[in-house]
């Protein structure tokens, strides 16, 4: 059974539940009286984050950034994972799917604590809103590296343009996706001012959400720059491969008319019966090269 008391005193008990069952889910309806719909929000992969109230319960509903590399990038379940924060009277619920980085880290903090005595359900509650929040802020730093990588070697190494694209297209979406999650995430922080803790503390935690929401949208309006410069310098590149290409027309426009000239079955072409038409007509040929050569030259094209 995955229930498990994590940390107890004689002020509060924490209680986690990792992967429920419907026999888990059953347990802790009977057992603490909450709303089974709520429960079924924590199961639910791709339900966003909220605050609600029902009876005596109060339940933070929080995604956190997850490490696990996914293929689709389609929806927020693809670079997050939910962790249910259920707060009833001196006791703290958290129900969550997976293994998360926030519960591990708030209970080494909590058995390391020097003041356990002290600890209440709302310390607690606050402890995790930090670890959750702080998971954005270590992702943000990890795809801010990547994009100083991309943009090097796109300016400074010659690499496939699809290739990069596709990069700059995963980046941009992933940005995208953790700065829906943190907009949303508003209602849950704010939410943190109807617990019994001190205004500061609350604030405190309201910075630190609206520091990652400033970090990714100005990760995001980076990949968007990014991207306009990159196809702006494939775009170049394919100008200055057509202008080349134009250039060799150019030149041999003319001797190629010249020799389609001379293609023609006519049965009256008096050069073709002079001893020197051969030689006069290549010298005619490398004649219009050169003066077009030097034009183009003098024109700088």
């Amino acid at each position: 059974m995955p229930i498990k008391t994590l940390f107890h005193n004689h002020n509060c008990e924490w209680i986690d539940v990792e992967a429920p069952t419907e026999e888990d889910l059953d347990f802790l309806q009977n057992r603490y009286e909450i709303n089974k719909l709520l429960l079924q929000d924590t199961v639910d992969p791709n339900h966003l984050p909220k605050y609600e109230e029902a009876d005596n319960v109060k339940f933070f509903l929080t995604r956190e950034n997850t490490e696990l590399e996914r293929i689709n990038l389609n929806s927020i379940s693809d670079v997050s994972t939910k962790l249910g924060i259920f707060i009833i009277g001196q006791t703290i619920i958290t129900v969550h799917r997976l293994g998360t980085s926030s519960v591990i880290k708030t209970k080494n903090e909590l058995d390391n604590s020097k003041t356990p005595d002290l600890i209440t359900v709302e310390r607690i509650a606050l402890r995790l809103a930090h670890k959750v929040i702080k998971t954005f802020d270590a992702e943000s730093e990890n795809l801010l590296e990547l994009l100083d990588k991309i943009e090097s070697e796109i300016f400074l190494k010659k690499t496939s343009h699809t290739n990069q694209i596709k990069r700059l297209y995963k980046l941009k979406r992933k940005t995208g996706l953790n700065l829906r999650i943190l907009n949303i995430s508003s209602d849950w922080v704010q939410n943190f001012n109807k617990l019994p803790l001190e205004h500061v503390e609350v604030m405190d935690l309201v910075d630190k959400q609206k520091d990652a929401i400033a970090d990714f949208e100005h990760l995001n309006q980076q990949v968007t720059n990014l991207i306009g410069m990159f196809l702006a310098i494939s775009d170049q590149k394919n100008n200055e491969a057509m202008k080349i290409l134009s250039m060799y027309s150019i030149y041999f426009l003319p001797i190629t008319f010249i020799a389609g000239v001379y293609g023609m079955n006519f049965d009256v072409m008096p050069e073709l019966h002079h001893k020197s038409g051969y030689y006069v007509t290549l010298g005619v040929m490398a004649m219009v090269v050169i003066i077009t050569f030097i034009y183009m030259r003098r024109k700088r094209m």
